[in-house]
């Protein structure tokens, strides 16, 4: 296995302190703050820990509400609220220097049949016929701030490959949707409870930037502040987030500094796994010290 998908690994695998209490620890990936997507694995993985029967999870609510200190562990507090004959729901508290950063309900439920139906997945190429992204050209990486260069530079767990390019340094105004293949750079083991908590992780990749797209910024310029402020995530159908995936996302609204995304999954043979929505907070502020300084949920 690849390190950074090993770390990934390790990073969704909990200590565990008590029978309801866990701790996990942090990467720093080029972001200022946690990672949103590790936050939703790593607490998903922590519900999941409290079932005494196998159920996978079909749906997570989650709300961000202070930014979270890469250098410090976060410790999930699990809250049983309920074991039903074909459900069970949990609620996760993270917690780091004795305040609340960030609270979810998750779902699960004992596998059973019942009627089927789903949209049709867009017709695109296939991650084959994509290249991938090129590298930023050492000269214009020098001249942008730490963070980004760190997160431009990273070797990450997910490879992705964009259906329709944009150029996030000099952004184009643009409809708010966009078509994006991903996988796992390595394989892993067959666990579902694994690849839906990948999912998680993953699934914070791409989303809100879309509400960007008619304005023409991005996250990459530094007078620009972004942060996920809620999540929710739906798993429909079996899925291996080591195959590539097609995350099909749009936006329907920005308004009041947030924009509103949401996301459709789907296998490449057109199934469809998972639904996502987020809002988020979008602003653009006089100078990238204030986009520094401002605290992003204040």
């Amino acid at each position: 296995m690849t390190p950074p998908v090993s770390e990934l690994i390790d990073l969704l695998s909990l200590e565990r302190l008590e029978d309801n209490l866990f701790r996990g620890q942090s990467r720093d990936i080029g972001t200022k703050y946690v990672f949103g997507g590790q936050v939703l694995g790593q607490a998903l993985s922590a519900a999941r820990a409290t079932l005494a029967e196998t159920r996978g999870a079909h749906s997570l609510h989650a709300y961000f509400l202070r930014a979270g200190d890469i250098k410090a562990p976060i410790v999930y507090q699990i809250d049983r609220t309920r074991d039903g004959g074909s459900f069970s729901v949990r609620r996760v508290t993270a917690i780091q220097h004795g305040q609340v950063i960030f609270f979810m309900a998750a779902s699960f439920q004992a596998e059973e049949p019942g009627a089927q139906h789903q949209s049709s997945m867009p017709s695109v190429p296939v991650p084959e016929d994509i290249e991938p992204s090129p590298s930023v050209p050492d000269k214009v990486m020098a001249t942008l701030p730490d963070k980004i260069q760190r997160w431009l530079s990273r070797e990450g767990p997910f490879e992705f490959r964009h259906v329709y390019p944009r150029d996030e340094l000099n952004p184009p105004k643009r409809p708010p949707q966009q078509q994006v293949w991903f996988r796992l750079t390595d394989r892993v083991g067959d666990s579902p409870d694994l690849h839906q908590a990948l999912l998680a992780y993953a699934s914070d990749f791409q989303l809100l930037g879309t509400a960007t797209y008619p304005h023409g910024i991005s996250y990459y310029q530094p007078n620009v502040q972004m942060a996920s402020l809620d999540h929710a995530l739906w798993f429909h159908r079996p899925f291996r987030a080591d195959d590539w995936l097609l995350y099909s996302i749009d936006s329907p609204s920005a308004q009041s500094s947030r924009g509103l995304a949401r996301g459709q999954i789907y296998s490449r043979d057109g199934v469809l796994i998972a639904s996502t929505a987020q809002e988020g907070l979008i602003r653009v502020v006089p100078d990238a010290d204030a986009a520094t300084h401002v605290p992003a949920r204040s």
